[in-house]
């Protein structure tokens, strides 16, 4: 089975994207993994996302802010902006193929107690997301195995 990829992207890839990369990737549904990327990725993570990942005993991913490229726009399963589709950041080309927004404060902006918030935003919408697409795993083996009788 081929690995599917949840895509989540933001604009600077230093808080938002790489702390719901971090969650997902510590539980993926079965064939699936994720990655991130900004549009103006930033250089370096926000300092407050490794500790705030830390408190759930999660680290950040292994590599730095990266540049969101069109190939990885085309090998996404699934592709989730994390409020950044009114910014002038997000480049047209977002909006080409299926996106989802979750339209969520930007954590920099906030107190730590903001910060917290919008990380236990990020783990209850990824909880449900891996159940949706662990869903999907299970009806697409229905699927194939209703086709092979």
């Amino acid at each position: 089975m081929t690995e599917r990829i949840a895509l989540f992207i933001c604009i600077e890839n230093a808080g938002r994207s790489l702390m719901a990369e971090a969650i997902f990737n510590s539980d993926p549904p079965t064939g699936w993994r994720a990655t991130s990327a900004g549009t103006r990725p930033a250089q370096a993570p926000n300092p407050r996302t490794g500790p705030m990942l830390k408190e759930l005993g999660l680290a950040l991913p292994d590599h730095s802010p990266r540049l969101l490229t069109t190939e990885m726009m085309d090998q996404a399963g699934v592709r989730i902006t994390m409020g950044c589709m009114d910014d002038t950041a997000c480049p047209a080309h977002l909006r080409t193929l299926e996106l989802r927004d979750w339209a969520l404060e930007d954590p920099a902006k906030l107190d730590d107690a903001g910060f917290r918030r919008v990380r236990d935003q990020l783990v209850q919408r990824i909880r449900g997301l891996r159940t949706e697409l662990a869903l999907g795993n299970r009806r697409s083996a229905d699927v194939t195995r209703d086709r092979g009788r």
